[in-house]
């Protein structure tokens, strides 16, 4: 158990800020500098998006956590697997994503990382290894430990690094998976986004632990806290972790101080926080302060971040304008890849309001193209038009019982 003491979590983050570490070489220093400004402009413009009812949905913003994310997925192997929360449109630009196809996704136009069909909270890439936003909280903590499960099967010198909110370490998911991964040995990387909110709910009225990296050392996962605003820090810290994983075969922990600028979502009326908290983040920005370190050690001269400013302008509105051209999905397709299709395993059988007859999910497709849909429906329009049913006449003394009834609407 570690000895530190528990604080406050503002004073903690501002603790873990430790002397710089050196720089990487300068051609990977611009990189990181670069995607960090593109992922910002990128969540910019889709909050405008957002506004002008463009992309539908929720909208989660990872404004001013961009060190966080770039600087855990710069030292991520190919093969390694990441998977998010719902504030992921950043996790999946840096890992390598087109823009183009997260703005469209966000659009829900066929030409999103999912053909529309997942919108802002569910991108995914399974060609880079992305798995995934989940809007479950804590919903991706059992999934990790599957995907490190099945490395270990298959024998993959993969790994998988597994990105949650805080709000996500008081779930029961996170303690029962915290306990198989320790049990099994598993290869995941756990990585806390600590932005000390849970929604609108500060780290310290939400869990009796703030020191969050210690929160799965009864369960035999050790923790590390590092600057979750610092690309530089956070690349250093991940890569050691995920060297444990991928040589020592073992989870570990990563609590990452970071802090959006804007609300839990875009309908979030921010009125749990003061201003003057946001902007005393904000001196911290990890843009501007990796920029700024850049410019005074001599890797880019004054004004080189205006230049990518300029060129990320230009990415963006391209994606924008890509997001706007994609066509929407066709109605035909609602009901494609809802069920596993193939020989060795067949989908379930499935009602849907396009045919009354019970069929197998993977004709989804075919199902509605029978009448049995169209007769019901005039037949149900027909009875619905019939005249109000007439009383038959009693039957009187002198008519024969035996004589036909009189024909009735009947």
């Amino acid at each position: 158990m570690s000895d530190r003491e528990e604080t406050g979590a503002v004073e903690a983050a501002a603790e873990v800020a430790a002397a710089p570490r050196p720089l990487p070489d300068a051609d990977t220093s611009r990189e990181l500098l670069t995607l960090m400004a593109l992922i910002r402009r990128f969540e910019e413009e889709a909050g405008r998006q957002y506004q002008k009812a463009k992309a539908g949905g929720f909208l989660h913003l990872a404004i001013g956590e961009e060190a966080t994310i770039v600087g855990t997925t710069s030292v991520m192997a190919p093969q390694d697997y990441l998977i998010g929360t719902y504030r992921t449109h950043g996790h999946a630009i840096a890992r390598g994503t087109d823009p183009k196809n997260v703005m469209a996704e966000l659009f829900g136009r066929e030409g999103g990382t999912a053909r529309g069909r997942g919108g802002s909270m569910h991108i995914f890439d399974g060609e880079r290894r992305f798995m995934g936003g989940y809007g479950i909280v804590g919903g991706n903590l059992p999934i990790a430990a599957g995907l490190g499960l099945a490395s270990d099967y298959k024998g993959e010198d993969a790994c998988t690094v597994c990105m949650f909110g805080d709000g996500a370490s008081n779930t029961g998911n996170f303690g029962e998976t915290m306990n198989l991964a320790a049990l099994w040995s598993l290869p995941v990387v756990f990585l806390v986004e600590n932005n000390l909110y849970g929604m609108g709910t500060s780290i310290e009225r939400h869990s009796a632990i703030t020191d969050l990296s210690r929160k799965a050392e009864g369960h035999g996962v050790p923790g590390e806290r590092v600057d979750g605003m610092d690309v530089v820090a956070v690349r250093d810290c991940v890569r050691e972790h995920l060297r444990q994983a991928r040589e020592d075969r073992r989870p570990t922990l990563v609590e990452a101080f970071t802090y959006r600028y804007r609300g839990h979502s875009a309908a979030d009326p921010e009125v749990y926080r003061e201003k003057s908290e946001v902007q005393e983040w904000q001196q911290k920005d990890p843009i501007e302060t990796f920029n700024s370190r850049l410019v005074a050690e001599g890797v880019v001269e004054e004004g080189y971040l205006g230049t990518v400013r300029e060129q990320v302008e230009k990415q963006v509105m391209e994606a924008v304008a890509f997001a706007d051209a994609s066509p929407e999905p066709p109605l035909d397709s609602l009901y494609d890849n809802l069920y596993v299709v193939g020989e060795a395993e067949r989908g379930w059988y499935a009602v849907d309001e396009r045919t009354p007859d019970p069929h197998r999910g993977e004709r989804e497709r075919e199902a509605h193209k029978s009448d049995r849909a169209r007769e019901l429906a005039e037949a149900g329009a027909a009875y619905g038009g019939q005249a109000q049913r007439v009383a038959e006449p009693a039957v009187s003394d002198d008519e024969d019982e035996d004589d036909e009834p009189t024909e009735g609407p009947w």
